[in-house]
């Protein structure tokens, strides 16, 4: 039996009414996959209520103070737990999303536990046992309409992530956001917001949203970019030259970008993909502090490198480090300050040699690297929506291997000791020039490498016992 109705049943049969809640009612309408059940459970005592879900399996309490069970259910055949909970009233006791007093309330209406929810799509209630759709607050009415609205605008501040939330909504269904919602939300206070909260919703913006643009464009009209990102909302009227970006100004085409990242990225582990989009947004930060009116036309020399400290500060905001161990921070800074070098070798590879490639990939995922300048060029419009460079780069990078790294130093500290060099600085010397000879093509193999290691060992020791001149 579904582990869903087994609850419902239970709870049925025990005087109790169980109702689905939240984002799988939403999803379900709207024809979406969701994995997340939470029910809520109207008419049992917390007590009750937990000894009759151990009954039917294992239970794990996370919210004791507040009646909040994880539940998976014995025999059900599914691996998944379900949140279990009684409907809760929320007093506003402090700043912040920690100040507030929670308390189960299993005696509330149906109607009253929708009112604390924070738009009209989330507090839709689905009665397993009966098909019916429980909808006191109008959210079907504005998921056909594809609209954002809040339940109580006389609460909804009281959580000022809702703003964020809003944007994420608006991006992942293309939800447009009701006039009155918007003209909410631009008048809370974010300041209260610690920096990994504010990442939750930009992650769920960034990966879940097909077109995350939509939801870019949502904090600028919520009035986000000026209290949490500034770095972004100085791309908004900066200029760029018509015939490399007819698009329009920076922000427009960083929402293109974006764009073009997020059709590209699925296939890449959770960490990757976190990087690629982080790069695409943040690529052109350095655009503001460099654009100029040069012969006639705009530039922006040198906004690759004037790109990493606004990323700095952007991913500083967001406390964005690393995520299962992969170096987020580092390899976006790498991405923005490296974005322009696929199209720069392209024009240049006649002259570009195979140890440029190698080199770059000691700095930089070349794989990634081809996503983010990919995504660049094809988040234009006309003319300059092209990617023959990128596609080149990256056969190239395929070719010599590199699509995993630079390769690993043939030559190691131990070969140079056996070749009789006392340890000290002089290991160091020898391997790192051996390695630049290995990128560079001219080592091949270990029997090379210790060849071009003696050569400098005996170059070294003829400068050394070199006469002085008069």
């Amino acid at each position: 039996m579904d582990p869903i109705l087994t609850i419902c049943d239970a709870v049925a049969g025990a005087g109790g009414r169980a109702l689905v809640v939240g984002g799988w009612v939403r999803d379900r309408l709207l024809g979406l996959a969701s994995k997340d059940v939470d029910v809520e459970v109207y008419g049992l005592e917390p007590e009750r209520l937990k000894a009759l879900l151990r009954g039917l399996g294992r239970v794990n309490t996370v919210g004791e103070s507040f009646t909040v069970y994880k539940v998976l259910v014995r025999g059900a055949g599914s691996r998944d737990e379900i949140d279990v909970s009684i409907p809760r009233r929320e007093s506003k006791t402090g700043r912040g999303h920690r100040g507030f007093t929670v308390e189960g309330d299993p005696a509330m209406t149906v109607e009253e536990a929708a009112r604390r929810r924070d738009f009209t799509i989330n507090a839709i209630m689905f009665d397993p046992l009966t098909g019916e759709h429980i909808d006191p607050c109008g959210g079907g009415r504005d998921l056909e309409a594809r609209r954002l609205r809040v339940v109580d605008p006389a609460t909804f501040a009281d959580d000022s992530l809702r703003v964020l939330r809003a944007a994420q909504f608006a991006a992942r269904f293309r939800l447009t956001i009701d006039p009155a919602t918007a003209a909410l939300c631009r008048g809370i206070d974010l300041s209260d917001l610690p920096a990994e909260r504010v990442w939750g919703e930009m992650e769920k913006l960034l990966l879940r949203a097909e077109e995350p643009s939509i939801g870019l464009e949502a904090l600028r009209e919520l009035g986000v970019l000026p209290k949490l990102f500034p770095e972004l909302e100085a791309l908004i009227d900066c200029e760029q030259e018509p015939e490399y970006h007819p698009e329009g100004d920076v922000w427009t085409h960083t929402k293109l970008v974006v764009d073009e990242a997020r059709a590209v990225i699925g296939p890449l582990p959770r960490h990757e993909r976190i990087t690629v989009m982080l790069a695409a947004l943040c690529h052109d930060l350095g655009k503001p502090a460099t654009t100029a009116h040069v012969g006639g036309r705009i530039r922006s020399l040198g906004h690759d490198r004037a790109g990493l400290a606004p990323t700095g500060r952007l991913l500083d905001g967001l406390n964005v480090h690393t995520a299962g161990g992969y170096d987020v921070r580092k390899q976006v800074l790498a991405l923005v300050e490296t974005h322009l070098v696929p199209g720069q070798f392209y024009h240049e590879r006649a002259r570009v040699r195979d140890g440029a490639f190698r080199r770059l990939a000691r700095r930089v995922d070349c794989r990634l690297l081809y996503l983010v300048a990919r995504s660049d060029s094809l988040g234009r419009t006309g003319a300059a929506r092209q990617s023959a460079a990128q596609e080149w780069f990256i056969g190239r990078v395929r070719d010599l291997g590199l699509e995993g790294g630079a390769p690993p130093p043939v030559l190691l500290g131990r070969h140079v000791l056996e070749l009789g060099v006392a340890p000290g600085p002089e290991v160091g010397r020898v391997t790192r020039e051996v390695y630049e000879l290995q990128l560079d093509g001219a080592v091949t193999d270990l029997d090379s490498a210790i060849a071009a290691a003696r050569e400098l060992l005996r170059t070294a020791d003829a400068g050394r016992r070199k006469p002085d001149g008069d």
